[in-house]
């Protein structure tokens, strides 16, 4: 039986109170668990006020730039019948105009002019002109005019309305539940209408075709 012993070759000693003034003077390098938490709580609540105040500027900015959300000028009828000169404004039918995401038409095409006034309730009929929101009450699709009988039609289910946006009420006019919405809309004393985006107004109950408050269309058969 061997008489041999292991022994460490180092016996662990005490830290001498040089030896932790000198650790407390310089700590270990690298980052604590505390730190690592406090650094990642911080950059996770910047990066969701970044997130908000980028959605906040988003939002606001149309009304900053005059888009849409906002006030937007789109000029005089003379301008709109300039623009669309291929198509029969002058008769009522209704002009595109993409910024405002609108359609603009004449209330009463026997008045070629716009009336200097406001409305902020969208109907437009003191003014002349009535703004129509482009997208349809049913499920949101974007009507079309249609140069056979100037009705705005929806070519994804079919719902149907006249030039000033009044639904046409009945199961074969497709199932929207309004006529489609307004946009506030001013002209000034020159005649250049404004509308304002940010201020709709729905449109009212489907009428049935042929009582009055709906223009009847030109043509039996429409675009779609």
């Amino acid at each position: 039986m061997s008489n041999y012993h292991v022994q460490a070759a180092e016996k662990p000693q005490a830290l001498t109170s040089q030896a932790i003034k000198s650790q407390r003077q310089h700590p270990v390098q690298g980052i604590s668990r505390r730190r690592l938490l406090r650094v990642s709580l911080g950059g996770g609540i910047a990066l969701w006020l970044t997130e908000v105040t980028a959605g906040t500027i988003h939002f606001l900015w149309p009304n900053f730039a005059g888009g849409f959300g906002g006030v937007i000028e789109i000029g005089t009828l003379d301008d709109i019948k300039a623009q669309n000169s291929s198509l029969p404004i002058a008769e009522g039918f209704p002009a595109y105009y993409q910024p405002a995401r609108a359609y603009i038409a004449l209330i009463d095409p026997s008045r070629q002019e716009f009336v200097p006034g406001e409305d902020e309730t969208g109907d437009g009929t003191a003014l002349n002109v009535r703004a129509l929101y482009q997208r349809c009450p049913h499920l949101g699709c974007k009507p079309n005019p249609c140069l056979r009988n100037f009705w705005l039609e929806c070519p994804c289910h079919g719902s149907r309305y006249d030039r000033l946006g009044i639904k046409a009420a009945g199961a074969q006019y497709g199932p929207a539940p309004r006529g489609m919405d307004r946009f506030a809309v001013s002209v000034d004393a020159e005649g250049v209408l404004t509308l304002d985006t940010s201020k709709i107004t729905l449109g009212p109950l489907p009428i049935a075709v042929g009582q009055p408050g709906i223009i009847p269309p030109k043509s039996p058969v429409g675009c779609i």
